[in-house]
């Protein structure tokens, strides 16, 4: 449940380049298996050429099909027959290569494949998967690489067996539970009927990465940290890399998702005197890796986050605050994703567990007048900024949909996989997950917009206002975030928390801005959405990947700077070590060293 614009999810905390390498990994698994915007898969291979494989020519689909027919036959015989059986094959070509202050710490690529079986036995009504036994549904586990059909419907056959042997026992507990409990608020069925989907996706021509023209762009990238003393940690990671999903199932759909995409991850620590680890992180896509920003412009944002560093470490650390605050469009973005659009996922409205924030406020007004939300998936790009959300079918199969959320302030509508709920009985194409986990409804791009804007340049003296207007001394000003979580389940508080990195406090009486650190928002949700007064013009676009019960799943969330009555922060709970006794190597002249790290952060 949290966004996270590195390669983690939860709270992001610094790391070592070995973690990071492990973590960029299964990132770009995550990315390409829920058929993200594409990491290219640029490896040392000649480019592939676009085409499109029918099930008669592609040697792994027929093998599925194959499979499929003859186990949904086969066990169709049992006493228990499944009512639905799904083949997903993920084939993964990606290219790692990690770089820390000038020098490669690892250079890999690796081919992967593996397949998930997912299966239904019982009825659509009442079936394995209801409740807390859905994780019954599926089964995982590495496939052959080639086109040896005989091996892969081995493997498939190995799985199917362990699946229904899992399947089964869950049905059993499933109706011995629905039996002795009481009766469920939502009797809505455990499967949607949907029309089946064929789909053929072309291979994307890419062109072939240069991998040692990358292996020492990326070691220049990460010598530029060296001249900066108080950097103690910086990492530049390179993601490539070429997917393909197929997916068969026992209703008749085929479809084959490929997609390529590349992934650049800037990441700097520090830690100030008092013990607190500060964190700059900064993250680049295209569909390949010449999409990525040039070497100077890559250059210039490293400048910018360590100067960024510098100026944390000598900023006063922030107290407790509840007034007026201004979120810029990026910290927006991550506000929105976590306070509302988790809440808006259609199995939260089932399960029991869940707090059910909005369950029952469909056609009620949630938000001021002036905004609405989307989630679209199959938006690709804002303002020239490629949205890491995209894709074109769900992981259900199910095509992506544009869905209306919220009009005008009222809400209309759920983020549905084809696990119904009550008045929503359809899937529109938001069933997402990560392999080895069954889908559920989850966000993609989720996009806000507004009626009610001034120009962006504004926004600051509406802040100031606001403070005059409550008496305050001072607004905030969160410029720029590393992430966030949120919590939904009844048995925990229905809270949030966004993480903000740069933070400013604006002061009523003319001072200069002040940069503070150590804060991070916290709130409830039906009272902080409700205190919104008005928003920038212009929209902005944070990339990440979001964790929850289906696993880690790429995501976008666009909007514009928004200007709150009230916003409550607390400080952020941090560790005491202190920073490194010795000065750097190079810099044992203190005076050197204090020199090369005395740059200004920007302020707004």
């Amino acid at each position: 449940m949290t966004i996270s614009e590195a390669v983690r999810t939860r709270v992001h905390t610094p790391s070592r380049a070995a973690k990071l390498l492990r973590l960029a990994a299964s990132w770009t698994l995550a990315a390409q298996l829920t058929g993200a915007p594409a990491v290219f898969a640029e490896s040392d291979k000649p480019a592939a050429k676009t085409s499109a494989e029918s099930p008669s020519t592609d040697p792994v689909l027929k093998a599925m099909q194959g499979e499929l027919a003859r186990a949904t036959t086969d066990l169709g015989k049992s006493e228990q027959p499944p009512y639905f059986l799904s083949y997903t094959v993920y084939d993964q070509d990606f290219v790692v290569l990690v770089s820390a202050f000038g020098s490669l710490l690892n250079s890999v690529s690796a081919q992967r494949r593996t397949a998930d079986v997912t299966m239904r036995v019982g009825t659509p009504d009442l079936d394995n998967t209801h409740g807390q036994s859905r994780p019954s549904g599926v089964t995982s586990g590495a496939l052959p690489l080639g086109n040896d059909q005989d091996a892969l419907a081995r493997v498939l056959w190995e799985l199917t067996d362990r699946e229904y042997k899992r399947a089964v026992p869950s049905l059993l507990n499933v109706k011995t539970d629905t039996a002795v409990r009481a009766e469920e608020e939502d009797k809505s069925p455990d499967f949607s009927k949907e029309k089946p989907q064929t789909h053929l996706g072309e291979i994307p021509s890419s062109p072939a990465l240069d991998r040692a023209a990358w292996e020492a762009e990326i070691k220049r990238l990460s010598a530029a940290f060296r001249k900066f003393p108080e950097v103690y940690n910086a990492t530049v990671v390179l993601q490539v890399q070429n997917s393909k999903s197929r997916m068969v199932s026992s209703e008749g759909s085929a479809i084959t998702t490929p997609s390529a995409s590349a992934r650049l991850v800037i990441e700097a620590q520090t830690r100030a005197d008092d013990g607190m680890d500060l964190l700059r992180v900064e993250t680049f896509q295209a569909p390949s890796a010449g999409g990525l920003p040039s070497e100077t412009e890559l250059i210039a944002k490293i400048d910018k986050m360590a100067a960024d560093l510098s100026a944390l470490r000598k900023a006063p650390v922030a107290e407790p605050y509840d007034g007026p605050a201004l979120l810029s469009g990026r910290a927006a973005a991550v506000f929105f994703h976590e306070v509302l659009g988790h809440r808006l996922e259609g199995h939260r409205q089932k399960d029991e567990e869940e707090g059910q924030t909005f369950t029952k406020k469909v056609g009620q007004e949630v938000l001021p007048k002036f905004l609405s939300v989307i989630d679209d998936p199959t938006t690709q790009e804002i303002g020239g900024v490629k949205l890491a959300g995209a894709y074109a079918y769900d992981n259900e199969g199910e095509p992506s949909r544009r869905v209306d959320v919220i009009q005008d302030g009222v809400l209309k509508n759920f983020l549905m996989s084809r696990m119904p709920v009550k008045d929503f009985s359809n899937s529109n194409g938001h069933g997402r997950n990560q392999p080895g986990l069954m889908p559920t409804g989850r966000q993609g791009n989720l996009i806000v917009s507004s009626s009610q804007t001034v120009p962006e340049a504004q926004l600051r003296q509406k802040l100031i206002d606001e403070a005059k207007k409550q008496g305050k001394p001072y607004g905030l000003y969160f410029d720029d975030i590393q992430g966030g979580f949120t919590l939904t389940t009844r048995s925990l508080p229905q809270a949030f928390q966004v993480l903000p990195v740069i933070v400013y406090k604006v002061y009523a009486d003319g001072r200069p801005d002040e940069l503070v650190r150590g804060v991070d928002i916290v709130g409830t949700p039906l009272a902080a959405l409700t205190r919104i007064l008005t928003t920038g013009d212009q929209q902005h676009v944070f990339n990440g990947v979001c964790g929850a019960e289906s696993g880690q799943v790429p995501v976008a969330a666009v909007a514009p700077a928004m200007l709150f009555s009230e916003m409550e922060v607390q400080k952020r709970a941090h560790e005491h070590e202190r920073p490194p006794l010795l000065p750097p190597p190079g810099f044992e002249d203190s005076g050197a060293a204090k020199d090369a790290s005395a740059k200004p952060a920007v302020k707004p």
